[in-house]
């Protein structure tokens, strides 16, 4: 169920770039400005998800992943109004519910799984977020092209109602911890986040998310405009190279999962995973338009099972140093700094490229950060692992 969360949510913040090409015939609006209504989506989240700690102890997880399920079903409403102001209206409702579903998820996995299999758990809870990209791409053309951009946008709208029904049916058994006299803090959003940045071991990798996030994102936003441009590719491959990015994110996600578990320290993989990416990303900058498609494959597999497959270990692992029932306050002000990668890496990443008027220079700068960053994971102590106090 959660995976199903996941993947549908992801699938509203996702439809937006696939919408785009036809919305833009009947609002108006150039397409480009797609990339303002993923940033605010993203902004948006990054906010929903900080608060969301003592949301999720009074009301319960699946209490809360339902409302996030409806508020993404009533942001894709609005934005198929087709007006500026409602689709702003959208963007901002997708981001509040999108937001909250990490959290609430990893409340009800780090209760319900045994600790040997934390990071397998959480790596396949979190392929929701790639199989949501991979429905974006497979389901939603042919809705468009078959009804309209807006009433594609409401279809998938029914899907998360539908969905939000559906967990009705396990409300009672996983939500059985909730605190009905639990307050609603104002300030608990930002002890949670000072409890993150002052203990070394979540502090860490909280930190490194921030880059990571923007890798995955600058990854996913601009792959296929690189390779068609920059490398003179065919929308068909440069598409299908995306895809395999995708499905090895997918992999990835598993396969470090069930690793963190039995070999490598999940820091220790985090910083091997940062050096593949910072690789890949270096790798990208050198191609040249004489490389064969093969070889564009074979790295988009690396980038996409690295900067892609990493967030599985990374919420395990901050779930897992949280204090006892507080994993999604904790998840929640990690993620803060994570979402705040994803809104600032992307802009960053193309006044590069404009500056610069060159790719690779973009990728080139962005892969040495990463280096640099799994180097730090790799070559430095966390300290104290857990937090030392409930949020």
């Amino acid at each position: 169920m959660t995976i199903t969360i996941q993947a549908l949510v992801s699938l509203a913040s996702l439809a937006a770039p696939v919408m785009a090409p036809a919305a833009t015939r009947t609002t108006g609006l150039a397409a480009e400005m797609v990339g303002l209504f993923v940033g605010i989506v993203y902004a948006t989240a990054s906010l929903s998800s900080l608060v969301s700690g003592d949301m999720v102890r009074r009301w319960g997880a699946i209490r809360i992943s339902q409302v996030s399920l409806l508020l993404c079903a009533l942001g894709l409403a609005a934005a198929a109004n087709g007006t500026p102001a409602m689709i702003l209206l959208g963007a901002i409702l997708i981001g509040l519910g999108y937001g909250p579903v990490t959290p609430a998820s990893s409340h009800i996995l780090v209760r319900t799984t045994p600790r040997h299999s934390i990071g397998l758990t959480f790596s396949l809870k979190q392929t929701g977020v790639p199989l949501g990209g991979m429905l974006a791409g497979l389901v939603l053309p042919p809705l468009i092209g078959g009804l309209g951009w807006q009433m594609a946008a409401l279809v998938v709208a029914g899907l998360c109602v539908a969905a939000a029904i559906a967990t009705q049916t396990i409300r009672e058994q996983l939500d059985d911890d909730r605190d009905s006299t639990r307050a609603i803090s104002a300030k608990a959003p930002l002890r949670a986040l000072q409890l993150v940045l002052t203990t070394p071991a979540i502090r860490d990798i909280g930190v490194c998310s921030f880059f990571f996030g923007a890798m995955q994102l600058c990854l996913t936003t601009f792959l296929v405009i690189y390779l068609t441009t920059a490398q003179s590719m065919g929308l068909g491959l440069a598409g299908t190279i995306l895809a395999v990015a995708q499905v090895a994110g997918v992999a990835g996600r598993i396969g470090w999962g069930w690793l963190s578990d039995r070999f490598i320290p999940p820091r220790r993989l985090l910083g091997l995973l940062g050096l593949a990416m910072g690789a890949a990303g270096v790798t990208l900058a050198a191609a040249g338009t004489t490389w064969p498609a093969a070889a564009f494959i074979l790295l988009a597999a690396i980038f996409g099972a690295s900067a892609i497959g990493w967030n599985g270990v990374f919420l395990a692992e901050v779930a897992n140093l949280a204090p006892a029932g507080q994993a999604a306050a904790v998840s929640g002000a990690s993620l803060f700094i994570t979402y705040a990668g994803v809104v600032v890496g992307p802009p960053a990443f193309a006044q590069v490229v404009a500056r610069t008027d060159s790719f690779s220079v973009a990728y080139l700068t962005i892969g040495i950060v990463m280096v640099l960053v799994g180097l730090f994971l790799l070559l430095t102590r966390s300290g104290t692992r857990r937090c030392p106090q409930p949020v």
